[in-house]
């Protein structure tokens, strides 16, 4: 069994929140980092706070098809190989369909749905030669039921849900993993995507007080992460314990 010390590891959308306190938690277990966001600042941050630690930095927006090969092709130059690619970027921006906010939606499905697809296209042929690999994608509760004012954001997870698992099918034969995380609420900068600032600050207040931390859910990828070639786990929920949906 490869440890997670040897293993080649790309996040997607590692600048805060799940991303960023996954990257640290991989950098703690000395696996080998390449860790893409738009904000570069928020990276060397996280690479400053890890000296000894081999973290290797790109910026790149998730939409952007290139940017995200150029994400996979620092990897593969830096080690010639991918054993992990967690697409963890995404934003939340909800309201009721009536408002019609379809520059919002139009948003996420570029990011939440697009943004998965560029990394698979970029990493899966890598990974099919070399037969093995893991994806990772975050998810959502919002992915296994729907609640007003999120229709779309749930539709979003869903089709990110229906995506990975047809990932799986196709290429469990190459020994490549699936999973999704699905988290229900937990403390990140996510509620900032939602442009009804009352709404916002009321569900990050929400958070705080019952949701879990990131953290939390860093904890449940590197378990994903560090289980043997022969098992995966395809979806993890992962709610607080006293929530209801």
């Amino acid at each position: 069994m490869m440890s997670i010390k040897d293993k080649v590891i790309v996040i997607m959308g590692a600048s805060s929140g799940i991303g960023e306190a996954t990257s640290k938690l991989l950098a703690e277990k000395d696996a080998k980092l390449i860790i893409a966001a738009r904000r570069l600042d928020r990276l060397e941050a996280i690479k400053e706070a890890f000296p000894e630690a081999e973290i290797h930095i790109q910026e790149a927006d998730v939409t952007n098809y290139e940017d995200v090969q150029k994400v996979v092709g620092l990897a593969m130059d830096t080690y010639g190989r991918i054993d992990v690619l967690y697409n963890n970027a995404g934003i939340m921006p909800t309201a009721p369909i009536v408002e019609g906010h379809r520059d919002e939606w139009k948003k996420m499905l570029d990011i939440n749905i697009m943004g998965v697809l560029n990394g698979i296209a970029a990493v899966v042929p890598i990974m099919a030669e070399q037969k093995s690999g893991h994806v990772i994608a975050t998810d959502s509760v919002a992915g296994h039921v729907v609640y007003p004012g999120s229709a779309v954001y749930c539709g979003t997870k869903f089709a990110v849900r229906a995506i990975m698992e047809g990932l799986r099918q196709e290429q469990r034969e190459n020994n490549i993993k699936s999973t999704i995380i699905s988290p229900g609420a937990v403390a990140t900068e996510l509620y900032t995507t939602i442009s009804d600032k009352e709404v916002a600050e009321a569900l990050h207040q929400d958070q705080l007080e019952s949701g879990l931390t990131s953290e939390d859910i860093a904890s449940a990828v590197v378990f994903v992460i560090d289980t043997p070639a022969r098992m995966s786990v395809n979806d993890m929920i992962v709610r607080p314990t006293g929530q209801p949906v």
